[in-house]
C-alpha cells in the first residue's frame, strides 16, 4: 500500500518506525545514537515551488539504534527533540528517492540541520541507512 505525501503524513511515519525498527543495518549504524544526548529528531518538510500546503512536521524518537516513536505534530515547539532537518518539498522527495545523499544534502545547505553537526558526522552511516530505509517506504507524492 502506497502512503501519500503529505496528506497521509502520519501514516507514513509510523511505516517509516515500523521499516527502521526491523531494520538490523540500522540498529548497528546507529547505536550509541541518543545515549547521554537528545537524539531526537524534528523532520520538516517545507512548502516550495512544487508545494504550496502547510508544513509538514514529523518526529521521530531515535536512541541507541531503535526508533521509540514517531508521529506528526502540528506543534514543533512543543517536542523536545535534539535535531531538526528541515527542507523543501521537492528536496524531500529526491533524498527519499535517493537522488541526494542526506550527509552532502546538509554540508551544501540543501537541508537545514539544527543540531550538533559533529554528532551527525560521527554517525553518519546511520543518516545514510535511515535515508535508504525512508526510500523503502512505498511512497506516493502528490505534487
Amino acid at each position: 500500500m502506497a502512503y501519500k505525501l503529505p496528506s497521509e503524513a502520519d501514516e507514513w511515519v509510523q511505516e517509516y518506525m515500523k521499516k527502521l525498527s526491523e531494520s538490523d543495518q540500522y540498529s548497528h549504524a546507529g547505536e550509541g545514537w541518543g545515549v547521554g544526548f537528545n537524539g531526537d529528531f524534528l523532520f520538516e518538510i517545507q512548502p516550495d515551488e512544487t508545494y504550496d500546503g502547510d508544513p509538514v512536521y514529523m518526529y521521530l524518537e531515535l536512541k541507541d539504534g531503535g526508533c521509540l516513536d514517531a508521529f506528526v505534530t502540528d506543534d514543533p515547539d512543543s517536542e523536545d527533540y535534539g535535531f531538526a532537518f528541515r527542507g523543501g518539498y521537492e528536496k524531500w522527495k529526491q533524498l527519499t528517492n535517493g537522488e541526494i545523499d542526506p550527509v552532502e544534502g546538509m554540508m551544501d545547505g540543501t537541508f537545514d540541520l539544527d543540531g550538533d553537526m559533529q554528532k551527525v558526522m560521527q554517525y553518519s552511516q546511520a543518516a545514510i541507512v535511515m535515508t535508504e530505509t525512508a526510500g523503502q517506504v512505498d511512497t506516493e507524492f502528490e505534487y
